[in-house]
């Protein structure tokens, strides 16, 4: 995907951040990450995302409620929620659902296609592969940090598009680096992406589209998949 400029793309409506978590998650998969570089678009497309749902989900940071750290999960939906983990990573989330309800989609990794001359300065490493291959990896690259929680994805440096290249098989599996609920299944991947993290081992996602409520989401729903190339 060629464009000049970051305003040649097209920002996702606020509406498409304002429906089940779940279906947000696969609903990102393809779709184009973009910062703002100066008037440059730096980026690439969405290969591998996870889901963060509610206070009842225990890897969720709102798990334990209401704190100064993950206030940008209970406010707007459409918004990035970025925080410092390890000591040395910045880790970006697409805030989801309802207003005063805390959930969000971890970008998990990219498949870099604009700004890739910006992109490899930022990113020591020998293997294209390895440039945005997991989260803390595609924050590095993009130049993503803790001036962006709170942007508003439609409005601000950071963008996710409504161009989409849908992938034709998800995988699903299991989510990554946690210590509780890594049981359930809403870490979703591009099967056929070179970009995916490591941990790619999963099951296919079925097509159907999940059924959990913006009121009252369940961690353990079963996913029910996606369905087409959702809302815009």
């Amino acid at each position: 995907m060629a464009k000049a400029s970051p305003r040649s793309f097209q920002p996702l409506s606020r509406d498409f951040y304002q429906r089940p978590t779940l279906e947000i998650a696969l609903d990102l998969l393809g779709r184009y990450l973009i910062v703002d570089e100066g008037g440059k678009p730096v980026g690439g497309r969405i290969v591998e995302v996870e889901a963060y749902i509610g206070e009842d989900d225990p890897a969720c940071h709102a798990h334990l409620g209401r704190t100064r750290r993950n206030e940008v999960m209970y406010g707007p939906p459409g918004r990035a929620y970025v925080y410092f983990t390890y000591g040395n990573h910045w880790m970006l989330n697409v805030v989801t659902e309802r207003e005063g309800f805390p959930a969000a989609v971890l970008i998990r990794a990219l498949e870099p296609s604009l700004g890739q001359e910006t992109i490899r300065s930022r990113r020591n490493v020998k293997s294209e592969r390895d440039l945005t291959n997991g989260p803390g990896k595609l924050t590095a690259a993009l130049g993503i940090n803790g001036h962006d929680n709170g942007a508003d994805l439609r409005s601000s440096r950071l963008l996710i598009t409504r161009e989409i290249e849908a992938p034709k098989e998800i995988g699903k599996s299991g989510r990554v680096g946690v210590s509780a609920g890594s049981d359930l299944p809403w870490r979703f991947f591009d099967s056929a992406s070179p970009c995916v993290s490591l941990y790619r081992l999963g099951t296919r996602a079925s097509r159907r589209t999940p059924r959990t409520t913006q009121n009252s989401p369940v961690p353990g729903v079963p996913l029910k998949g996606r369905t087409g190339r959702g809302r815009k």
